[in-house]
């Protein structure tokens, strides 16, 4: 399937500055907010603690919850609405050292002296200790970069060591694209979005990988051309499949946000900048790193000379 015509010819190449200046902007943008919010927003799989999911019968608000069990029940707690309907919340606590039927239970009588016997349903209790989450941490940031070496290896060995860096730079653009809407917008990062991130990278790389085929197989069929335009043909050849792909991927991972429900929304939240930005990296990342190393090389080989 064609949407696009094979003799199109957009100048992508060209507008690689103005591309860059959008990603440093965002990335600036992210690393501010990251800072202005003291630092990631880690979920109870890497802060330790304890979250409880709570749904009440009737109508009721987090201040009135978070009033009720700070400090009789719990000694802090933070209480937010879970999903679209009013009556569902979510409860963290620092608390990690009690038994969890014991909080449960003390949780749950407290809530039903005010709202009532068997109001209070309780969905789901997750504790992790503060070192276990640690731990959790550490293993998570470890898998993303070992994915990093592993294709800085594959790429190399299958093309060359400027495509395989060419490719690691687009992929820490898009995770750290991503990692800054998480900071922009407060959401969570837990062991489901390092999750969502491999598979960001995992969807890049693919995206990367079939625009440096179609540079590898043109390299040969237009000796003629300068690099820049070698890159740019490439790029318009495969632009047919980048937009398929992409509006599909992105049509099933908009109705996981939307429909999916909260226990998979951030997970989705995820996939859907990385989709994005995947996309956009593999033509204004991934491919202007081989014409700047290209230059460089030249460079060199001039000053040598």
């Amino acid at each position: 399937m064609e949407l696009i015509k094979p003799d199109i010819n957009i100048d992508f190449i060209s507008k690689r500055r103005y591309a860059a200046v959008i990603s440093v902007v965002l990335i600036l943008v992210g690393l501010a907010a990251l800072v202005l919010r003291g630092g990631p927003n880690y979920g109870v799989d890497f802060a330790g603690g304890t979250v409880v999911q709570v749904r009440f019968n009737q109508s009721t608000d987090a201040v009135q919850i978070k009033d009720l069990l700070v400090p009789e029940v719990l000694a802090s707690a933070v209480v937010q609405r879970f999903g679209d309907e009013d009556n569902e919340f979510l409860i963290r606590a620092e608390e990690s050292d009690n038994g969890l039927q014991g909080m449960r239970t003390a949780l749950v009588q407290k809530l039903e002296q005010e709202y009532g016997d068997g109001s209070v349903e309780v969905r789901r209790v997750e504790m992790v200790g503060p070192q276990v989450g640690k731990d959790l941490r550490k293993k998570g940031l470890m898998a993303i970069v070992y994915a990093m070496v592993g294709i800085l290896i594959y790429i190399s060995w299958r093309f060359e060591l400027r495509f395989a860096v060419g490719a690691i730079v687009a992929l820490l653009h898009d995770v750290t694209l991503t990692f800054g809407a998480f900071s922009l917008f407060d959401k969570e990062i837990g062991l489901p979005i390092i999750a969502a991130f491999l598979a960001i990278i995992g969807y890049s790389l693919n995206d990367t990988i079939i625009v440096y085929d179609r540079i590898r197989e043109n390299r040969g069929r237009y000796n003629d051309k300068s690099f820049a335009d070698l890159i740019n043909r490439s790029i318009n050849d495969t632009l047919s499949r980048t937009i398929l792909t992409s509006t599909t991927t992105l049509l099933v991972v908009l109705s996981l946000f939307i429909f999916g429900g909260g226990v998979i929304h951030d997970f989705a939240f995820a996939l859907l900048i990385g989709v994005i930005v995947g996309t956009y990296s593999s033509i204004y990342v991934a491919s202007p790193m081989l014409l700047l190393w290209d230059k460089f090389q030249n460079k060199k080989v001039q000053e040598k000379s």
